[in-house]
């Protein structure tokens, strides 16, 4: 199964780990005139999720303060939010950015794709209980709000946690689900959204694949072939973004980041969230896909983008490895 790479991040946690020695030299860092920033930066950036929050831990206890004010309060712009992504849970981030993607006037779609439709169940029942935690109100409702026909209807069943669990595979059913996707687009005259997204809000990744190889014995074409014909809008852009995390999670995500810094302008927000998201998880294979799509190496690509302790933040979360 080409699902099955196996994930490689750049960050890993730091051998004999001393969070008290960490605590005391990010105090020394931010106190007094100025602040140190390249130390905040060997340390934080270097050190997993878990060893983070242990360090923060032993800031409070040992010196009575709360690191992530401290950080605050010292920090600004884009290294400021490098830094205190890194300092959040995995799973409370993701929130966040789901929230920020949400909050104020309009909305950012592609946030909601790229966080809702690369998650399995376990993974997203997470994501639903700590969104209420945080923000006392349910993420498939505020999705509700925020979004509309096919489109909401596709995020609120991926939200609600209906998919199979990784590993559910039967290779049978996969032949009728491929001929029930044909029958609903090419098949026929207009296009019967909701059974797409049903077999792809439904189907374990592992039995997509089986899914998507029946569907081109059965048509001759692609599934993203098919999607391209038949959709448009957020909901062929969060359909085939489920049908790239099911064929190489890494792809998707290194075509995520050359977007975000392709052309004109950068988009910061969708840099740091995959380069903070995906540091622990498999940075690793995404900087290998990307330099394989684009012949460039990710890093080279970051430094042209960005600047000073942001520049220098990403580039050691990325890793020269």
């Amino acid at each position: 199964m080409s699902w099955y790479y196996t994930p490689k991040p750049t960050v890993y946690p730091a051998p004999d780990f001393n969070p008290s020695a960490d605590a005391a030299a990010l105090r020394k860092a931010m106190k007094g005139f100025g602040t140190d920033e390249q130390a905040i930066i060997d340390i934080l950036c270097a050190r997993s999720n878990w060893q983070r929050q242990a360090i923060s831990e032993a800031f409070t206890r040992e010196l009575g303060r709360d690191l992530i004010k401290d950080l605050k309060s010292e920090l600004g712009g884009k290294f400021e939010d490098v830094i205190i992504g890194l300092m959040l849970p995995p799973v409370n981030y993701l929130c966040k950015q789901l929230y920020k993607a949400m909050d104020g006037i309009g909305t950012n779609e592609r946030a909601l794709i790229e966080i809702l439709c690369s998650q399995n169940n376990e993974q997203m029942h997470h994501i639903s209980r700590v969104y209420e935690e945080m923000y006392d109100r349910p993420l498939a409702e505020h999705v509700c709000t925020e979004t509309s026909g096919d489109f909401r209807r596709l995020l609120t069943l991926i939200i609600t946690g209906t998919r199979d669990p990784p590993g559910t595979v039967d290779p049978d059913y996969a032949v009728a689900q491929a001929k029930q996707l044909y029958d609903a687009g090419e098949g026929k005259w207009g296009t019967d959204e909701s059974v797409f997204s049903k077999i792809l809000a439904h189907s374990s990744f592992d039995q997509l694949e089986y899914v998507f190889e029946e569907y081109k014995k059965l048509s001759g074409r692609t599934i993203e072939q098919a999607l391209k014909a038949e959709l448009s809008g957020d909901f062929y852009e969060a359909l085939s973004a489920i049908v790239e995390c099911v064929q190489m999670a890494p792809h998707f995500f290194a075509k995520r980041l050359f977007e975000a810094m392709d052309g004109l302008g950068t988009d910061d927000t969708t840099l740091i969230r995959i380069i903070v998201s995906r540091s622990e998880i498999d940075l690793q294979n995404i900087k290998d896909e990307y330099e394989q799509m684009y012949n460039k190496t990710l890093m080279s690509a970051v430094k042209s983008e960005t600047s000073g302790d942001y520049k220098r933040a990403l580039c050691a979360l990325i890793g020269s490895a």
